[in-house]
């Protein structure tokens, strides 16, 4: 083996060995303590006229994940059957993005090949129940389906509907679906339009190709990188910097646009070599994205953040966000 063969595989190990150890990661004003953050109604006070395009809104990445180890782990776990949700939107968390695996014609909450223990009718109940409370606020949500049939993905099971038709269902039928509102392909809404819904901004299959003519328009498979960033490989604990300059380049080009465009920035990253806390939170002799994230706002004045999906955001980061609007 070259020196230079050496050189690499002592760095993956050492990587390796670090993302490895559990709990390397702290809870921190930056991380791992949205049950810090107390923002149930900031959107009441924003004007109806204010498009939902020019806010800034804190979410997380697979929302829901909570089991199947610290690879598929993004987010603290306050309880199964989306009652981790309804402590997120408490915080302010105000962006979801669920995925979902087909199973008898209805949805069930999957990371990969692990039910995280929680049903689609579970997210519409916690999130209505949210939202009859504060009827001001509005969740943002991105949908997509999970499966994909291949090894260390799930497989969908006993459905003959397609994901659209499946929503659909239970827009019609479960009795939290009057909550839901698909743009159908139209602009951003304004918040006064949305106030008290909960809005599709993307509804993708397995493979990410968008279905037309559902969610926000702007999203479709031809501009789809042009709005969002969401470079989730982060090879090792070495290339964390990495992530977080291609998510800061995104808040710059989110700043410098069009405040009637929207601009979704994924924080989030992990690899067999960089669990998904340690990229978001960092680990011994590691910065992790949320700190650099959280030191960045606080250090610029942003005209708009965009919508930011996290893993892991802590009650700093999301405070520090939604006073950005």
């Amino acid at each position: 083996m070259s020196g230079k063969a050496v050189r690499a595989a002592a760095v993956l190990a050492l990587a390796l060995s670090v993302a490895m150890v559990p709990g390397t990661a702290a809870a921190a004003p930056y991380c791992q303590s949205v049950k810090d953050a107390s923002n149930p109604d900031w959107m009441a006070g924003l004007p109806d006229d204010a498009s939902l395009a020019q806010l800034s809104i804190p979410g997380t990445h697979q929302t829901l994940s909570l089991h199947g180890g610290e690879l598929a782990q993004t987010q603290e776990n306050h309880g199964d059957s989306a009652e981790t949700l309804a402590v997120q939107l408490q915080s302010g968390i105000r962006a979801i993005d669920i995925r979902v695996r087909r199973y008898d014609d209805r949805f069930t909450l999957h990371h990969g090949p692990f039910y995280q223990n929680a049903n689609f009718s579970d997210v519409l109940r916690k999130a209505g129940d949210f939202l009859s409370a504060h009827p001001g606020e509005t969740v943002l949500m991105r949908l997509k389906a999970e499966c994909t049939g291949e090894v260390a993905s799930c497989t969908d099971e006993n459905s003959s509907l397609e994901v659209d038709q499946i929503l659909d269902w239970y827009r019609d039928n479960d009795p939290n679906g009057k909550y839901l509102h698909d743009p159908a392909g139209g602009g951003v809404p304004a918040l006064g339009e949305v106030r008290g819904k909960i809005v599709l901004a993307t509804l993708q299959g397995a493979g990410g190709g968008l279905y037309g003519g559902r969610g926000i328009g702007q999203f479709d498979n031809d501009t789809w990188g042009e709005y969002v960033q969401d470079e989730y490989n982060v090879p090792t604990l070495f290339d964390i910097d990495d992530k977080w300059n291609k998510a800061r380049a995104h808040l710059d080009k989110t700043a410098a646009a069009d405040r009637g465009e929207m601009f979704l920035n994924f924080t989030s990253g992990s690899s067999p070599a960089a669990f998904p806390n340690a990229v978001a939170c960092g680990a011994v002799g590691f910065r992790g994205v949320n700190d650099y994230a959280l030191e960045h706002l606080k250090s610029n004045d942003l005209p708009r953040t965009g919508v930011i999906m996290m893993d892991f955001p802590g009650a700093d980061l999301i405070n520090t966000i939604i006073a950005t609007n």
